[in-house]
């Protein structure tokens, strides 16, 4: 089966995306890290590290520090596709973030955002 072209994109040439996303709706750029971070577990400096050096979305995900248990409680429609029923993994993992910063862009409070564990 082949991959979904996301997999091999960066990480850094989507993360402007995310940022401008959020920035577009009064929201910032470390609310989008804290996000990335909560999620996967990746320090700034390690998140910093993988925008820069071109590592692939695949990548990102397989090599997360510590995906955040609590992201199956991420529920709802991204792309007219629901979350929680996305087979694959990584692209669940992608579509969670996608869906957390869709969140973050419509208002919702960080304390909502970052389900707890």
């Amino acid at each position: 089966m082949k991959k979904h072209r996301i997999y091999t994109a960066s990480f850094g040439s989507v993360y402007p995306h995310y940022v401008a996303k959020a920035e577009r709706k009064g929201r910032t750029k470390e609310e989008v890290d804290e996000i990335i971070r909560w999620l996967t577990g990746y320090d700034r400096k390690a998140l910093e590290t993988v925008i820069a050096d071109g590592t692939d979305f695949e990548t990102f995900f397989d090599r997360a520090p510590a995906m955040n248990p609590a992201r199956t409680q991420i529920t709802g429609l991204i792309c007219g596709i629901r979350v929680e029923e996305i087979e694959e993994p990584t692209m669940r993992e992608i579509r969670y973030l996608d869906k957390l910063v869709d969140e973050l862009a419509n208002g919702r409070k960080m304390e909502k955002i970052l389900r707890p564990a």
